[in-house]
């Protein structure tokens, strides 16, 4: 199971953390990511993480506001959300996979629920 939490609602250049927590002690095993989808579009995704942070990759689009790290000990992975736009108003949902990374969200086969985060402008 993955809990998703954190998100709110903030004004546009203010800053949000979220979290995910992973059930079980399987968790350092996966690749973890951060997707989005704001209402009518596509589930997009925003970034990921390797099962010891060895390796992290973002979206052009967040990848110098965002920063994504896990606590593989705490079974948690975060999402530092800096220099909020309007844009970036979405359900932001957490999952994992196997193997090797990938931005797909097709290629993620377990999901939490999401967690709202509304930028005002």
């Amino acid at each position: 199971q993955l809990q998703a939490s954190g998100g709110g609602l903030v004004q546009a250049g203010g800053s949000l953390r979220l979290s995910c927590v992973g059930s079980g002690r399987t968790f350092s095993n996966y690749v973890m990511g951060w997707f989005r989808q704001a209402p009518g579009k596509e589930r997009e995704f925003v970034a990921a993480i390797t099962r010891d942070s060895e390796m992290i990759y973002y979206s052009d689009s967040v990848k110098t506001r965002f920063i994504i790290s896990r606590d593989n000990a705490k079974h948690t992975l975060y999402l530092q959300m800096n220099s909020l736009k309007p844009w970036d108003t979405a359900v932001y949902h957490c999952a994992r996979k196997g193997g090797y990374y990938c931005s797909d969200f097709k290629e993620y086969n377990f999901w939490g629920q999401g967690t709202l985060v509304t930028v005002s402008s």
